[in-house]
């Protein structure tokens, strides 16, 4: 029996594009699409509402044009929130904060390794310091990026000492970027947010926080989203990271996250691999969600 392809965005839309005529099925398919691909029903709708009134006003009945409209209405729509990176101080200080399970260290990892890249010296501090797998697994992807980290001296040592050693260390040997990783859970949301205050407060004795990176799963959609409310209303997020963005399945949820939220993607993992970890261009994801 052949395996069937699984559904995505760009599959659903080209045979939508490829038809004669746009009719009363194109919107109707089209709108189906835009929901199963997890932009929200009232994103969609106003996506809908926005086409058919450019339709009429040019009086086109040509797909293609469809397809072009959708796809610049798209990156219109994330462009609107600044996408870059804010790493120009010395050392750029950037906490990594989320829930447990959606991919934070080994994001951690593939950041590290994408900084390289670019031939930035790169410290990581393990300050979720309750895991001590989570350590191990973070030195590991560390090793594998090329990066320097600095580990907890005992397990269940307090993370805020761990960030401090490691803006200190970072400091003194010149490096030019510090990421943090942080705990995803403790017994108490409060206990959780105090954790990630302290933390702040003794890293910016030092040195001002560049950026503070909420990791998500877009697999997980609007349930992942309300997971991680707590972190967006406390721990002063500045962008976000979309990790298993495989395909264009859930691409609507990168709109919908972003317009819910009003913090911009920063980054977005599309892999299992280390260079599977890039930069957000609203141009090029449009592109690729609508073809």
């Amino acid at each position: 029996m052949a395996e069937r392809t699984p559904w995505s965005l760009s599959g659903a839309l080209r045979g939508m594009f490829a038809k004669k005529t746009i009719d009363a099925d194109t919107w109707d398919d089209l709108e189906d699409a835009l929901i199963q691909a997890d932009f929200g029903p009232q994103i969609t709708e106003d996506i809908v509402a926005d086409l058919r009134a450019k339709v009429a006003r040019y009086h086109t009945t040509d797909p293609a044009d469809l397809q072009r409209m959708l796809r610049e209405g798209l990156e219109e729509r994330l462009s609107r929130l600044d996408s870059t990176l804010n790493l120009s101080a010395r050392p750029a200080v950037v906490l990594v904060v989320g829930v447990n399970g959606v991919g934070k260290t080994t994001t951690i990892g593939k950041f590290a390794k994408f900084l390289r890249v670019y031939d930035r010296s790169v410290l990581i501090g393990a300050a979720d310091t309750f895991r001590a797998a989570a350590v191990e697994q973070l030195a590991t992807w560390a090793e594998r990026a090329g990066a320097e980290i600095v580990k907890p001296q005992a397990q269940g040592q307090d993370p805020a000492s761990v960030a401090f050693q490691t803006v200190e260390r970072a400091i003194a040997t010149g490096t030019e970027i510090v990421i943090i990783d942080t705990a995803g859970r403790l017994q108490t949301k409060g206990g959780l947010m105090d954790e990630l205050t302290k933390i702040r407060r003794v890293i910016e004795k030092q040195a001002p926080i560049s950026e503070v990176l909420l990791v998500l799963d877009a697999t997980t959609g609007q349930n992942g989203l309300a997971q991680a409310e707590a972190f967006i209303e406390h721990a002063g997020v500045t962008g976000l990271v979309l990790t298993k963005l495989d395909g264009s399945a859930k691409g609507g949820f990168v709109l919908a996250v972003q317009e819910k939220t009003g913090i911009p993607i920063k980054l977005v993992g599309q892999g299992e691999g280390i260079n599977d970890l890039t930069g957000f261009t609203p141009h090029v994801f449009a592109q690729k969600l609508v073809g």
